[in-house]
Order: structure tokens, then sequence, then C-alpha cells
């Protein structure tokens, strides 16, 4: 096992997939737990994980995957607590300003979502979003294509801007 390549992938992947996991999850405190468990499941791997295409994929996929099983096991806990007390409708609510586009891309369907986020966050082409997401091109295509219009559609014309400049 070499220590420092993984050193070297670590440093100069971490902040980026924080940061896509964060877009996908909309909770930077979920986004950094799960990233670091995907990171520490790839440095136990990290020997058959760098002869991987793309090991940032891999860990980006496992980070998804833990912080919908995390965020699974929160909800059950809420559902449980709900059943035994009433919550308090006045907590505290997150700054809208904050949040907007998160909230957005919770409107839009997971594969859309994914794949918007994958091709316009991560900075990934078409083809790399397919194989990421196991899809032909041309339903990546249709995906960003409709995600961008559900985009627009919660967020008004700022959306098209934002999200209408590539197509690949």
């Amino acid at each position: 096992m070499n220590d420092a390549d993984f050193d070297d992938f670590y440093a100069g992947s971490s902040r980026k997939l924080l940061g896509q996991v964060y877009v996908m999850t909309g909770d930077l405190s979920a986004a950094e737990d799960a990233v670091a468990e995907a990171y520490a499941r790839a440095w136990q791997r990290w020997p058959s994980l760098q002869k991987y295409g793309s090991p940032e994929a891999w860990v980006r996929t496992v980070a998804l995957r833990v912080a919908v099983s995390n965020w699974r096991k929160a909800r059950n806990r809420l559902l449980a607590h709900r059943r035994d007390q009433h919550s308090d409708p006045l907590a505290t609510a997150p700054d809208p300003a904050r949040v907007m586009l998160v909230q957005a891309l919770q409107k839009v369907p997971a594969k859309q979502r994914q794949a918007l986020v994958l091709h316009f966050i991560a900075d990934l082409p078409v083809r790399e979003v397919a194989r990421e997401m196991k899809a032909n091109e041309s339903t990546v295509k249709s995906w960003l294509s409709r995600g961008r219009a559900a985009l627009k559609n919660e967020l008004g014309e700022s959306a098209s801007s934002a999200y209408g400049g590539r197509s690949e």
C-alpha cells in the first residue's frame, strides 16, 4: 500500500467531493460524515481501488450511499421520536438564501438531480455521468434537459442562465 498515493488522491479530491455530496444532500454535516466514511473505506481498499478507472467516482458513490443510509436512519429516529412526543413547529428555520438551490434541487427527481450535480457541479462530461450512473448518454442528456427545466420552474428565470449554458 502506498500511503503517498492515497494522500495525494485525498488532497486532490476531498474538497471537491465534499461540495458535490453537500449539494446532493443539502446538509453539510451529513455530507462531511458521509465523505469521511467513504474515504475511510477507500483507504481500506486502496490497493485494489487505485486500479479502478476512477477512484473518485467510487468514493462519491459510496459517500452518497452512506448519506442516504444515514438519512434513513435519522428519519426513522425522528419518526419514532414524533410518535412519542410533540415536535415544536416553530423550530429554528434555515436561512432561505443559503438553501434556495438545495431546496429546488430536492424537488427535482433523484436521477435528474444526480445528473445535474455530476455534470454541472462535479464538471463531468455527459459520457462520464452516463458511465457513473450506469445509463445511456441520451438518457443522461434527457435527465439534464428535464432537470434544467424543473429547476427553471422552481427558481424562475435565474435557473435558465445558471444551468443553460452547457449542454455537452
